[in-house]
């Protein structure tokens, strides 16, 4: 089929930039949509122009309805890259689109700042909360960030102040490769602003005494989290997680989520990840909540509920983790709802747990493992070992 839209990623050096190829189309298209700052850069007095719609859920129905004329998206540096052309993408086949992509803000800012953007962190918060960068600090990392607007990087700073990352490098870069071009930078402890509104944000972490360092391979400490005892301790879920073997968009049930230790790693060990942590008592779920929003997990998603009742309606999971409410019924469901190649595992500390398994694993087969972990603790003025519950897990890979 030959491509009807043209998607074209510009920056604040407006047509200039464009490569002649893109300026070509520009010129002789019959409709372009935009947001105002992407008009406000592009000539073409004949065409017509679209804005983005209200809400921006319509989107792609206002970009279906420009078939059959010269139609021309305008973006923000390169289309594909922490942009909406990746999402009119998964609607319009990429056959019917040619992409024109521009320097992206990343580059940009990397050239500004002379950092190997191989050795460096592109992270968007544009729309998003501010602490989903919170994984992602640590001593000597440096990260660019899409930001939503003049307000974040006020956001970040107080962010990376709390976690003892105050004296880290804190670079807004606006209107980068336009007239207007402007830069600001501080310690995040000293962070002041005003800036403009449109801003791309670079930080150099720097790590001070008492600064939070966590790993973002799962297996967190269990003092990284809130909780009220009962919670899968930190080697066993670093096994579990490794068993549920997160990637890059993947779900998870987490069934009994309780503080929400195996949901949140489970997000943070992969870009996009994402988990439905089911939990009935409201304290936990409360537990839960504030442990995602601590570790930079903040869209973890926390629903009131019992298995298997909670599981109707739920979107196919690429892994599921049973945790609480181990029951036939439970494993069933789960495994009729599992997309291909889905995981799924469940940890038993009770005897009665333990001989469910050992059916569920005599009936389905897969994996069965007994896992005793020993920690180091006080006996008297000594010290000696000090055994955790041990826990039986059954792993199935469909």
């Amino acid at each position: 089929m030959t491509p009807w839209l043209h998607i074209i990623g510009i920056g604040e050096d407006g047509e200039a930039g464009l490569a002649p190829a893109a300026r070509a189309v520009l010129a002789d298209a019959q409709v372009i949509l935009g947001g105002d700052r992407h008009h406000a850069l592009a000539s073409n007095p004949g065409a017509a122009r679209v804005a983005w719609p209200s809400p921006f859920d319509a989107m792609i129905d206002t970009i279906q309805g420009l078939r059959g004329r010269r139609a021309v998206v305008l973006v923000t540096g390169d289309p594909l890259w922490f942009s909406v052309g990746a999402r009119i993408a998964r609607a319009i086949p990429p056959d019917q689109i040619v992409f024109h992509p521009a320097l992206s803000a990343f580059q940009l800012a990397s050239a500004r700042l002379g950092w190997s953007l191989a050795d460096t962190e592109t992270l968007s918060i544009h729309g998003r909360p501010a602490e989903q960068v919170i994984p992602f600090l640590a001593p000597g990392a440096r990260l660019i960030l899409l930001t939503t607007g003049a307000d974040t990087p006020a956001q970040v700073a107080a962010l990376l102040t709390a976690r003892g990352y105050g004296a880290s490098r804190m670079v807004v870069l606006s209107a980068m490769g336009g007239a207007h071009e402007a830069r600001a930078e501080a310690q995040a402890q000293d962070w002041q602003g005003p800036v403009p509104p449109f801003n791309t944000l670079a930080v150099e972490c720097v790590a001070g005494p008492g600064a939070v360092v966590l790993p973002r391979v799962p297996g967190l400490p269990d003092s990284a989290f809130v909780h009220d005892g009962k919670m899968t301790k930190a080697e066993v879920r670093a096994i579990t997680l490794a068993r549920l073997m997160p990637f890059r968009g993947a779900l998870l049930w987490d069934i009994g989520a309780g503080s929400g230790s195996i949901g949140i790693e489970w997000m943070r060990a992969a870009a996009d990840a994402r988990a439905i942590a089911i939990e009935p008592r409201a304290d936990r779920r409360a537990l839960a909540a504030a442990n995602a929003q601590a570790l930079g997990t903040p869209r973890l998603e926390i629903r009131d509920g019992t298995a298997p009742g909670a599981l109707a309606g739920l979107p196919a999971p690429d892994a599921v983790f049973i945790g609480g409410g181990l029951a036939c019924e439970v494993v069933d469901l789960a495994l009729a709802a599992m997309k291909p190649f889905g995981r799924l595992v469940a940890n038993a500390v009770t005897l009665e747990s333990e001989a469910l398994l050992l059916a569920l694993h005599a009936r389905l087969g897969g994996e069965l493992t007994r896992l005793s972990v020993q920690r180091a603790a006080p006996v008297g003025g000594l010290t000696g070992w000090r055994p955790l519950m041990p826990v039986t897990q059954w792993s199935l890979l469909r």
